[in-house]
């Protein structure tokens, strides 16, 4: 049933609790500490303001970013025919959600406390025509809003108007500094000349730029240039994604990267992190975290139980909830099962009662395999999309895994499960 329109003028400051601002605090010192991340200073002059709206709510480091936040996939129209998108975005679903029930759905996240921050994603979220009218009644819903776009339909009016409605941080996809590579796995001969235009104009707006990339096998060779490209962009954060079979990425299902190349990703990103302002977090590579904690030496029990409190790993069901446009609820765009349909149920009993979702919360006793007996369980958890992917189980072991050296296998989706 729908709920209306809610009231949020209670609705809590992203600067209270004080507890929330020193959690991310710490979790970014404790980052910091493990990594050797020299570039912090500049990273903290330049982009944590701006970056504190960006992450309100957060609890911790984790997959896609932190916990707790909806992401939600506004439609599944898109502009574009990228290769590997999980979406697999083109035309509008039959049964996408209207502007009422849009909003319905707005209000229904509102009223889980730990959210914060709301993400608008696609497909190609500016293919909504709606989008500013959405944004507008999320933003007066107590949201702050975050967008992830592809970058080409931005220019300077629609920079401003996005500043208008409360959009805090843009998060552009680039996938290679290499406009022919970026354009190729895009499927448009000018999609990186687009994108870049439209970062000119979210720069000018004061809008927070945040890069997304997928790592795969076509661009592993160009992501230290990449990522130089990033940082002479003055962007606050990158997401560094990692390719998992999932819609349209089942049909490049061996650009994936196997376990030696996850290794070497994230092993490169600790490395390119130290000296850049810009903070660098993987998606879909869990194992990040606990990488950092051995290969600084900090990996005792006394340092664990540190790590609890500020790196979350696999956020899927625990604190990221990705909702599609036809409403139907997802822990994560990876894992792609539906806990319930918001036009059938409400969210905050979905949110709160899923099956999926209270498996996914017991993952120190419900996980399987390696995963399952790892000892960094709890800062890790392993990729629950990727073990989807690849064995049909998305409680299963990581099998990209390189902490216990778990072995590989064909995607199940491949094989035709």
């Amino acid at each position: 049933m729908p709920l209306g329109n809610i009231n949020r003028q209670n609705f809590k400051s992203i600067f209270f609790p004080p507890r929330i601002l020193m959690q991310q605090l710490n979790s970014v010192l404790l980052f910091r500490s493990v990594l050797g991340w020299k570039g912090f200073g500049k990273w903290l002059a330049r982009h944590s303001f701006k970056s504190i709206p960006v992450s309100a709510g957060a609890i911790g480091m984790g997959c896609i970013g932190f916990p707790n936040h909806p992401v939600w996939e506004v439609t599944n129209r898109c502009n574009l025919n990228c290769i590997h998108c999980h979406t697999e975005g083109g035309r509008k679903l039959d049964d996408e959600l209207d502007a009422e029930r849009a909003k319905d759905l707005i209000d229904q996240l509102a009223e889980i406390e730990s959210f914060r921050m709301l993400v608008y994603t696609g497909g190609e979220p500016f293919m909504r025509e709606d989008l500013f009218e959405l944004l507008d009644h999320s933003r007066k819903a107590g949201f702050v809003n975050v967008i992830a776009s592809n970058g080409t339909m931005i220019d300077d009016e629609v920079a401003r108007d996005l500043k208008r409605v409360g959009v805090a941080a843009i998060a552009v996809s680039l996938d290679s500094n290499n406009c022919l590579i970026h354009n190729n796995i895009r499927n448009s001969p000018n999609a990186f000349e687009k994108a870049m235009a439209g970062i000119k104009s979210l720069k000018k707006a004061g809008i927070l730029l945040q890069v997304n990339t997928t790592a795969m096998d076509i661009n592993f060779k160009d992501l230290d240039n990449l990522i130089d490209l990033v940082e002479e962009l003055d962007s606050g954060i990158m997401l560094m994604y990692q390719l998992v079979p999932v819609g349209r990425g089942t049909e490049i299902s061996r650009s994936a990267l196997d376990m030696d190349y996850n290794k070497r990703l994230l092993t490169f990103l600790s490395e390119a992190q130290k000296n850049k302002s810009v903070l660098i977090e993987p998606v879909a590579g869990p194992q990040y975290w606990a990488h950092l904690m051995e290969k600084s030496g900090r990996n005792s029990d006394r340092w664990l139980k540190k790590a609890n409190n500020a790196f979350y790993g696999c956020t899927a069901g625990r604190g990221l909830v990705y909702v599609k446009a036809n409403g139907e609820i997802w822990p994560c765009p990876f894992v792609e099962l539906s806990a319930g349909n918001i036009t059938d149920s409400s969210f905050k009993d979905i949110w709160e009662n899923g099956e999926i979702f209270k498996t996914l919360r017991d993952r120190e006793n419900r996980l399987k395999g390696e995963c399952g007996s790892c000892r960094y369980n709890s800062i890790c958890g392993g990729c629950r999309g990727r073990a989807l992917a690849y064995s049909g189980d998305y409680m299963d072991e990581d099998p990209s895994c390189f902490l216990q050296k778990v072995k590989p296998v064909e995607p199940a989706r491949i094989k035709g499960r």
